[in-house]
């Protein structure tokens, strides 16, 4: 009985520690546009910008220093819905690498226009301690 006891503790507080450790993620849109984000060695960002890929625009990261924060991954695109030409959301995730600064910054073009400006730009501090 104690050994089953401890089994199921053992669970519970594995269950505590990786739900805390997902909830360690800052999640930042469109309205954080130009402002500073404080992150610690390790942890997530979570960035979601509203896009609409069906027309050739896209976010695409444009600077970033990965010795600072790095992609993980790639960025993922959810449709608002089933329409054809639907826009979404795409999101990207970042890991904090090590202590430092870096300037994050995304275009939304189309990837194939280079002498055109970006339609939109967001750009956000990253200070990792």
């Amino acid at each position: 009985m104690k050994k089953k006891m401890m089994i199921v503790l053992t669970i519970i507080v594995l269950t505590l520690a990786m739900a805390a450790c997902s909830s360690n993620a800052v999640k930042i849109s469109a309205d954080d546009n130009g402002q500073t984000i404080e992150l610690t060695s390790g942890q997530k960002l979570v960035l979601s910008l509203e896009s609409n890929p069906t027309t050739g625009f896209d976010w695409e990261v444009s600077e970033i220093d990965e010795a600072v924060i790095k992609q993980s991954g790639e960025s993922e695109f959810k449709s608002e819905s089933d329409l054809l030409g639907a826009g979404g959301v795409r999101t990207f995730t970042f890991e904090a690498v090590e202590e430092g600064t870096s300037t994050l910054k995304l275009v939304y073009h189309r990837s194939w226009e280079k002498d055109i400006p970006p339609e939109q730009e967001f750009t956000v501090t990253i200070n990792v301690k």
